[in-house]
């Protein structure tokens, strides 16, 4: 089983990001911060690619969370990246609420049962409001990542 801590970084966990007024921005900066740090993908598909999911329907989940995710050609392994933005913003989400929590996934195109369980492990993990609280909390990027291997480690 692929664990959320071998997917994401210190460097796509990031508190407090400012300037984002709109879910195509989100999706901007995700695609920005993701391509930063992993070479074989490209902003601008990734980007792409995340829109034209969101016209699928949202991945606004509820209680200020989204899940943002996408299969991609250029993506070997899973890849994954979380925002805590400094504003929450519309994303059309299922219960109307605006999005400050954005945990997203990027999957390989031919995407297998471990990586639906991987959308699972993220859901279920952000259902839990002591963790969204936790979350919202972390005071840095190091913080906000601590606490996604807390949660996968039991505390």
């Amino acid at each position: 089983m692929i664990r959320l801590e071998t997917i994401l970084t210190p460097g796509r966990s990031l508190v407090n990001v400012p300037g984002v007024s709109s879910k195509k921005r989100a999706l901007e900066e995700i695609a920005k911060v993701v391509a930063s740090e992993v070479s074989e993908l490209d902003q601008q598909e990734v980007f792409e690619k995340l829109i034209a999911r969101e016209k699928l329907g949202s991945t606004g989940f509820g209680n200020g969370i989204a899940i943002p995710h996408c299969r991609l050609k250029g993506c070997a392994n899973p890849v994954s990246a979380l925002l805590h933005l400094d504003h929450p913003i519309d994303f059309d989400a299922i219960d109307g609420a605006p999005v400050d929590l954005l945990f997203v996934l990027l999957v390989p195109e031919a995407a297998t049962d471990a990586h639906l369980e991987l959308l699972r492990q993220i859901a279920s993990m952000l259902d839990r409001e002591d963790v969204r609280k936790r979350l919202r909390a972390a005071s840095n990027n190091e913080a906000l990542y601590q606490v996604v291997l807390d949660v996968q480690n039991g505390s």
